[in-house]
């Protein structure tokens, strides 16, 4: 970790929602999920905020040996965002712990907040936790 990775540090995003991040695409293997409408699905937009996150810090890491894995979510996902819409994600570094970072997290679609809430990530030695999940391999 750089001497950069501190509190306050922001990131903007945006993406326009195409069909695949829909809740129809989350699981075209479930019948009810190919059943309900086609708007941005909650799954699809925890990653996005995730992804946000990970461009906030990776100026701050000595990439791509050092990366972030996430470990909590905590977010409300407050309208739904119809396909061909661009969501905006505002993230901001609230906490450093060690290798423990919090961020607030909020998103939008240009008409409504669609999402707010937190999100903590680890700073992880990719080598290391690659040797770990061999080990966990069947």
């Amino acid at each position: 970790m750089k001497d950069s990775l501190q509190v306050g540090i922001r990131y903007h995003h945006r993406f326009t929602v195409p069909a695949s991040k829909t809740v129809p695409a989350l699981y075209p293997e479930a019948p009810e999920f190919v059943a309900m409408p086609e708007v941005f699905a909650t799954g699809f937009l925890v990653g996005f905020l995730e992804w946000a996150c990970i461009l906030a810090l990776k100026p701050h890491l000595d990439w791509p040996a050092e990366q972030t894995v996430g470990t909590h979510i905590d977010v409300s996902h407050e309208a739904a965002t119809p396909a061909g819409l661009e969501v905006m994600a505002d993230v901001t570094l609230v906490e450093v712990d060690g290798r423990r970072l919090v961020f607030e997290v909020e998103a939008s679609d240009g008409i409504d907040t669609i999402a707010r809430g937190c999100h903590e990530r680890v700073v992880i030695d990719r080598a290391r936790f690659d040797a770990r999940l061999e080990d966990k391999k069947p």
